[in-house]
């Protein structure tokens, strides 16, 4: 599933995730929500999210 509504996204969900300086080459990481960042209901390029660990990144897939 697509990251970019933010009522599919919850703390807690498995997603992979594309990072600031991945966005070039498309690199996916994977993670755990830890906080929602973005206040729109839906973002054209994926909900921005922290993941555990501390990566920051916006919702490409997901997982669960």
């Amino acid at each position: 599933m697509a990251g970019t509504n933010r009522q599919d996204i919850k703390v807690g969900t498995k997603v992979n995730v594309v990072q600031k300086q991945d966005q070039r080459t498309g690199k996916l990481t994977e993670g755990v929500v830890l906080k929602i960042l973005t206040n729109s209901f839906n973002h054209p390029h994926g909900i921005k999210v922290m993941l555990q660990g501390g990566v920051v990144g916006r919702v490409k897939e997901i997982l669960e």
